[in-house]
């Protein structure tokens, strides 16, 4: 794996390394077609470049497809990948029928709408992205008899659950506002779980469901947003972190190698039409005590908490507060278990961030 395939991102570099190091089911992928939707967000793209690594590592033969929508964007994502004759490019909106001449052997659909601010201000589109774009995947992967396709959903798809349930897991599910815009994500993710299920009942398409957790590591973009995002670089700044809540709601959480592992493990073994929670049950804290533990890890405390409330915290598009603890048993019951704790997670993501600069 050379410098100019991954980047020049050490972090980055020594995780796509250990997933490979990890990888045990060469049987599933030997001389097969693998899609990734998605596949210039963080997710994707580092089921991509994941891949890539394990394919070169352990000559398993793989071809691996990149369904993307902005090609220039992609080619700035993968870089010298490209000139890999295992990995190409496909081009298109996920909301319109897909048309690929070759056959699928698996599947990994992350392609979602991410950002906070845009459930509120184009639900429509939020929406459409995820039940079109859903629809179409598994429309492809019932007519190219696909092997295997995971579906990526969200912790959101679980609502506002009981907060005294000391773990939540995949059956309980909470309170979603379905006439808040802010819903169109959450209430998107459902539908498409839903939809993946039916599927593999009516059809027998081999779709599984991935609840991921807030993930974030190695190879999240410096210009991202979310909140642990900008935690971070203001730590590394040694400004004051600024909540735009009182940050009482409780977060649950996974590294990115340890999510990517997971959505692998989960195409392999898990079970048709079922979901499975991806989360490092040991990171479950609240938003104000991350915020701390940033501080105090990144910055060594010169990074003060400061709050910030706006009087309509709806336009912002947040989450409405939630106290629920995610339980990764089920996952766990495939033989999975999460290696990166939340001070480790932030440690690497500033360490990430510090090789981009």
């Amino acid at each position: 794996m050379t410098a100019t395939e991954w980047g020049n991102n050490p972090v980055l570099k020594e995780d796509l390394e250990k997933i490979s190091l990890s990888f045990k089911q060469h049987d599933f992928f030997k001389n097969s077609r693998v899609l990734v939707t998605g596949a210039t967000g963080l997710i994707g793209s580092l089921l991509v470049k994941s891949l890539a690594v394990i394919n070169r590592m352990h000559s398993l033969n793989m071809e691996i497809i990149a369904f993307v929508r902005n090609e220039e964007k992609a080619k700035k994502v993968f870089s010298g990948l490209l000139n890999r004759e295992d990995i190409s490019l496909c081009v298109g909106d996920i909301t319109a029928p897909l048309f690929i001449q070759k056959d699928i052997d698996y599947i990994f659909h992350t392609a979602s709408i991410t950002t906070s601010k845009t459930y509120v201000t184009k639900p429509v589109e939020t929406l459409n992205t995820a039940i079109d774009g859903t629809r179409n995947i598994l429309e492809l992967a019932k007519n190219c008899s696909a092997k295997g396709v995971v579906y990526v959903s969200s912790m959101e798809a679980f609502g506002i659950t009981d907060a005294k349930k000391e773990k939540i897991k995949e059956e309980d599910l909470g309170y979603i506002d379905i006439l808040s815009v802010r819903s169109s994500y959450s209430e998107g993710k459902r539908i498409c779980e839903t939809l993946s299920a039916a599927y593999a009942a009516e059809y027998g398409v081999p779709v599984k469901i991935a609840r991921l957790a807030q993930t974030f590591g190695a190879g999240v973009s410096s210009e991202d947003g979310r909140m642990f995002a900008a935690f971070t670089k203001s730590a590394l700044k040694g400004e004051d972190i600024v909540l735009h809540t009182k940050g009482e709601s409780v977060g649950n959480y996974c590294y990115t190698s340890d999510a990517i592992t997971a959505l692998i493990t989960i195409l392999c073994y898990g079970e048709n039409g079922e979901a499975y929670t991806v989360v490092n049950e040991a990171t479950t804290m609240k938003i104000k005590d991350v915020a701390a533990l940033v501080s105090e890890t990144v910055s060594m405390g010169k990074s003060k908490l400061v709050f910030d409330i706006p009087e309509n915290s709806l336009t912002f598009g947040y989450a409405p507060d939630v106290t629920m603890h995610l339980s990764s048993e089920k996952l766990r019951s495939l033989m999975w278990e999460p290696t990166v704790n939340l001070k480790q997670m932030f440690e690497r993501l500033a360490s990430s961030f510090k090789e981009e600069s």
